[in-house]
């Protein structure tokens, strides 16, 4: 059985947002880099890995804790609100093939819904710049729910928010600990390849279901797209 023929027996598919759907895990880094540097410090080689899955405000409070930063968790959430805003808006492209996968989906029927460990504020930003609000049935963010990714909490909650069982839900996921929130969940995943993850790409492979280099390739060879994924 091929990718697209399990997704085909689905009733809901869940998306993680950074690194699946947009093309933004780049930015983070960067944010990452510029922020410490205002206080004077460097960026640990091992953070990206350690905060992978973490909610926003999970993020903040680890921040907080291992840098010893003098501010509010409320304000270096605001602080990264502030510095990501423009980029969403104007710098953040969906990844190859999404569109054309999230219309296929919702010219069947199928529930779709996000589930991110992104703020609220950036992840409106994002799809109201991409104009793609209108495909998700549920937006949820991590901060809505008792732990983080790899905890299954969040996409327990876009589940059941959507009226559909977990075992009849997809999950499309860039890195491990939310490729380990989807399978503790009980649903199916489908590892999604993005550069910033390409390092854990064994990993990736072997704790999800299934795994795809775009959403290009659940249409096979035949289709013909422009280079923002559209059909031409």
């Amino acid at each position: 059985m091929t990718t697209m023929d399990q997704l085909r027996e689905k009733k809901a598919f869940l998306f993680d947002l950074d690194g699946t759907l947009v093309d933004s895990m780049w930015m983070w880094k960067a944010i990452d880099i510029e922020y410490l540097g205002r206080f004077g410090l460097a960026c640990p080689e091992d953070l990206q890995k350690v905060i992978e899955g973490m909610s926003f405000t999970e993020t903040a409070v680890y921040f907080k804790e291992r840098f010893g930063l003098d501010r509010p968790v409320e304000a270096i959430k605001q602080d990264w609100v502030e510095m990501s805003l423009e980029k969403y808006k104007n710098e953040v492209p969906l990844k190859e093939g999404a569109r054309r996968f999230l219309s296929w989906a919702k010219d069947r029927g199928i529930r779709m819904g996000i589930a991110t460990s992104n703020g609220r504020d950036m992840v409106d930003a994002v799809l109201d710049s991409l104009d793609i609000s209108g495909y998700f049935d549920q937006v949820t963010t991590a901060c809505e729910v008792a732990a983080g990714k790899p905890a299954p909490d969040i996409y327990l909650k876009v589940a059941e928010d959507l009226g559909v069982r977990p075992e009849d839900c997809a999950v499309f996921e860039d890195v491990p600990a939310g490729i380990q929130a989807g399978k503790a969940a009980g649903m199916t995943v489908v590892a999604v390849d993005d550069e910033f993850s390409a390092h854990m790409a064994e990993e990736k492979n072997r704790l999800a279901d299934c795994h795809i280099h775009s959403f290009l390739d659940l249409f096979g060879t035949g289709d013909q797209f422009d280079d923002k994924g559209e059909p031409s």
